[in-house]
């Protein structure tokens, strides 16, 4: 129970709104108190992702769809590969838009959803609530398949932590309607979801400053960043950056190593894969 929104239902509309907000206030610094942990997580996910290994994210109701819609933002946006950082849900993907009732207490299939898990991977589950049982069971077979675990929760010494390698924990206190976790508990899982994917694409090196550089060219929106990106990253104007796009097939990263270096698109991407596609070791290889 929330002391200070016992009354939500004798309030007039703003004063709802504004209550929620004073409730929503508090996220961000909950969120930052653990970024020691987050960072853990990135290291560890970044370790096993340059063994070639996957981070599947495990989830049930708003936790899980969360996971889904920020694996979803990494293919276009980064370039990954739908299978290496992809989400699993409790009562499959109908669950992404249906709620699937008792799917989230459903042991074997929480089990049966890591079966393929292998030591390159990190398995990394997603529960407000720190108990979800399809959560913990996803988590322990990973564990016993040898991958690495990592666990979100929104609440102090949750139960996941006892199948997890690293554990962040968001304390969010109370909802404003009680046990609602899509409400504070979800917008914390959201900015600690994407600050880990995000991250992780830093350290990977599919960022260059504060660049995507990794963006695919799959509608005319993107091809417009792209070249705003290559004209961005190397001074040239939109001409020569439209150019340099196009002779390096689409590809940012190519077309602002040619530019900068003075190669040729060939030449670039070969430099790139010496340097396994970080543009910035790229560029300062002697």
């Amino acid at each position: 129970m929330n002391p200070r929104t016992g009354d939500l239902d004798l309030l007039a509309t703003a004063e709802v709104l504004e209550r929620i907000n004073d409730e929503d206030a508090g996220i961000a610094g909950a969120v930052r108190a653990a970024i020691p942990s987050m960072a853990r997580a990135v290291e560890l996910a970044a370790e096993r992702w340059r063994r070639g290994g996957r981070v599947v994210l495990f989830g049930a109701g708003t936790s899980g769809r969360l996971a889904a819609l920020d694996a979803a933002e990494l293919g276009p946006t980064f370039a990954v590969p739908a299978d290496r950082h992809q989400a699993r849900l409790a009562g499959g993907p109908q669950a992404l838009v249906t709620a699937v009732e008792g799917s989230e207490d459903d042991l074997a299939a929480g089990a049966a959803a890591a079966n393929d898990l292998r030591d390159a991977d990190v398995a990394f589950g997603v529960a407000a609530s720190g108990r979800t049982a399809f959560v913990l069971a996803a988590l322990e077979r990973a564990r016993d398949r040898g991958a690495a675990t990592i666990a979100l929760a929104c609440v102090p010494d949750p139960a996941v932590a006892r199948v997890a390698d690293i554990v962040v924990v968001v304390d969010t206190g109370p909802e404003a309607i009680t046990g609602w976790t899509r409400m504070k508990a979800g917008s914390a899982e959201k900015l600690v979801l994407t600050a880990f994917s995000t991250t992780l694409m830093v350290k990977l090196g599919k960022v260059y400053g504060n660049l995507m550089v990794d963006v695919q060219v799959t509608n005319e929106k993107l091809h417009q960043r792209a070249v705003r990106l290559v004209e961005e990253a190397t001074g040239v104007g939109h001409q020569a950056a439209r150019r340099a796009l196009e002779d390096a097939a689409g590809d940012v990263k190519s077309a602002i190593a040619a530019i900068q270096l003075g190669l040729s698109p060939e030449e670039a991407r070969e430099r790139l894969e010496r340097t396994e596609g970080d543009l910035r070791r790229a560029l300062e290889e002697t």
